[in-house]
């Protein structure tokens, strides 16, 4: 297996990148934009002081501070997507950090309307909804917002917090430019015998060989390399954490979790409900990753050990053209005006699809009020690769669904539901595939993939919860964190999930350190819980058809116009109960006895074949 040298981004072919051009069509455009900006903070910043003047001046003023929003979006993500095409381009990392000193400066600007809403007298903001029609449309968010009131500061605070937020930010920018433009990683010897380059972006195809000593090599050669940084990445990383754990004292919560949670309605109990039922099914993790240790044949697994198909003969390679296929193919239960919708964003550059050096690692899609949103990839041709795709286009259409039936105001839909859309797509793949082979050894390996998705998108996320938790609570216990605490913790948990039959390694319990979700505290919960919702969904639309995609797309159009869990019960889902968190156990032990028992009946065609 040779990987050949990544480009630079200068020689990556047009056609293989996204058109950022749609949302503004040069550099120039770019700074106008912002100067358009930078001229309306002024009114925004001299209307205060005058919202109890009448429903009037409300309505204005939140029309104004949605205009700039909408705008600073816009201003952003080209800022952003830019940079995370080559983090080595320098013009591009200081457009973003303008972008960023701009986010700050409309915060400050903005930053006293929240305040002098709460300040109204009881009864106030419910007058002035009555008396002005127009003013309806932000009933949710102002509703939101009285029931924040113990949680808003005074004007004041307020403007020195919003103007705080840029350096607020800096440990996590601090990390994301020494993980994707600093760090690198050396070389190691592929299958083949050569000496190639590891990257972030093809260690996962290293990790999946064959070859236990490349697995080996590229699983130590990328960790080592944190392992060496890791009292700079320990410090970045509590600097992390005292950020949210102040922020959510300033702000009166509790805890940094019930901050987290408590803006969306949901109640930190659905957090300790996902854990507990976890920790009360993980033997059947441990079942699976001993199964994967049985037929490797292996006494004893190491990390690299678990990503490596266990039926090896697959070894398919997919062709960008026919990955987008395979997923418009798979997501007919969604309806025909979905597929077609995709089918044309997919012909539109919405895709940055390959990898090249300085690229941002891992996929992601980027949503873009008024324009469309954005998915990059770094493709490699494998089927994880297609998994990948169908999982970063139901992100994008939830946002694309979500942009055309609601206002900017209410277009951002909460972290809670965010994983859903994504995984409902996982799921109908991994259904259809299913489906359309007679192949023993495709279906084991589409088996091994969906028990490898629950793996890492259920299981891995809880512990990843649980290890956020456990760092939070440390600092707001008074605590420190160290490099070496913080390993001991991390290699703990995973002892914990992985059962017996993985050694934990210096190796595997560094892995804390390279985890860029965790400078968005308490995102990654919301995969596990996420996942729950997609399994009990996509059943649903399997099973119930049109009447079941009437809601589910009803849910992708809502944005966040309602609370998650209420989009969620509408859909059919109640996440406020353990019972689709069990039923997503319940999937996760149905596939594993299929694997089981297609891999035993290939052991006893095997021992028939050897005895004849």
């Amino acid at each position: 297996m040779s990987i050949a040298p990544l480009p630079s981004r200068q020689d990556v072919a047009v056609d293989d990148t996204w058109d950022l051009t749609a949302i503004y069509p040069n550099r120039e455009a770019w700074v106008a934009a912002i100067d358009e900006v930078r001229n309306d903070l002024p009114a925004l910043s001299a209307a205060a002081g005058t919202l109890g003047s009448g429903p009037q001046a409300l309505l204005d003023i939140l029309r104004l501070e949605n205009g700039v929003g909408e705008r600073l979006n816009r201003i952003f993500a080209w800022a952003g997507l830019q940079k995370d095409q080559d983090n080595a381009d320098n013009d591009a990392v200081v457009a973003f950090d303008q972008a960023i000193q701009l986010s700050v400066a409309c915060a400050q600007a903005a930053s006293y309307i929240e305040p002098e809403i709460l300040a109204l007298p009881d009864g106030t903001v419910e007058a002035y909804l009555a008396a002005e029609p127009q003013l309806g449309m932000y009933r949710q968010a102002l509703d939101d917002l009285l029931r924040q009131r113990a949680h808003v500061l005074d004007a004041a605070t307020e403007r020195i917090l919003a103007a705080a937020g840029e350096v607020m930010s800096a440990p996590g920018q601090i990390f994301t430019m020494l993980n994707n433009a600093d760090l690198t990683y050396g070389t190691i010897t592929d299958d083949d015998g050569n000496e190639v380059e590891l990257t972030k972006g093809n260690a996962i195809r290293f990790l999946e060989s064959q070859n236990r000593s490349v697995r080996q090599a590229a699983f130590e050669g990328l960790h080592r390399v944190y392992q060496q940084h890791r009292n700079t990445l320990a410090t970045t990383y509590s600097h992390a954490i005292k950020t949210s754990v102040f922020n959510a004292r300033e702000r009166h919560y509790d805890s940094a979790l019930q901050s987290a949670l408590e803006p969306n309605n949901i109640p930190v109990a659905v957090y300790d409900t996902l854990l507990e039922v976890v920790h009360r099914r993980l033997p059947s993790l441990h079942r699976y990753i001993d199964l994967r240790r049985r037929v490797l044949g292996l006494e004893q697994l190491q990390a690299y050990d678990l990503y490596v198909p266990i039926v090896p003969e697959v070894t398919t390679e997919y062709t960008w053209d026919r990955g987008v296929q395979m997923v418009l193919d798979s997501l007919t239960p969604l309806g025909e005006d979905y597929v077609q919708h995709l089918s044309a964003a997919m012909d539109s550059r919405w895709v940055d699809i390959y990898e090249n050096r300085g690229k941002t690692s891992g996929a992601y899609s980027w949503g873009v009020y008024g324009v469309h949103p954005y998915i990059l990839m770094n493709w490699a041709g494998r089927l994880d690769d297609v998994f990948t795709l169908g999982h970063e286009v139901g992100h994008a259409m939830h946002s694309a669904l979500t942009f055309e039936h609601q206002p900017y105001i209410y277009s951002r839909y909460a972290l809670f539901v965010a994983e859903v859309a994504s995984t409902v797509n996982e799921s109908l793949m991994t259904e259809a595939l299913r489906r359309n082979t007679d192949d023993p050894a495709l279906k084991a390996y589409l088996l091994n993939h969906a028990l490898e998705d629950f793996r890492t998108t259920f299981f891995r996320q809880a512990m990843f919860a649980e290890f956020e938790r456990w760092t939070h609570e440390q600092v707001e216990a008074g605590a420190g964190l160290t490099a070496d605490n913080l390993s001991a913790q991390y290699g703990a948990l995973c002892a914990a999930y992985y059962g017996p039959s993985v050694e934990i390694s210096e190796y595997t319990a560094i892995e804390w350190s390279r985890v860029p979700h965790f400078y968005r505290p308490f995102y990654v919960f919301q995969y596990a819980t996420g996942l729950s919702a997609a399994v009990t969904l996509s059943q649903m639309l399997l099973d119930e058809g049109a009447p079941a995609r009437e809601r589910y797309l009803t849910f992708l159009s809502g944005g966040s116009a309602k609370h998650p869990l209420d989009l969620l019960r509408d859909a059919g889902v109640d996440m406020a109960t353990p019972d689709p968190i069990e039923r997503a156990m319940d999937t996760f032990d149905a596939l594993l006895t299929e694997l089981e028992a297609l891999l035993d009946a290939d052991d006893d065609t095997a021992n028939a074949s050897a005895a004849s």
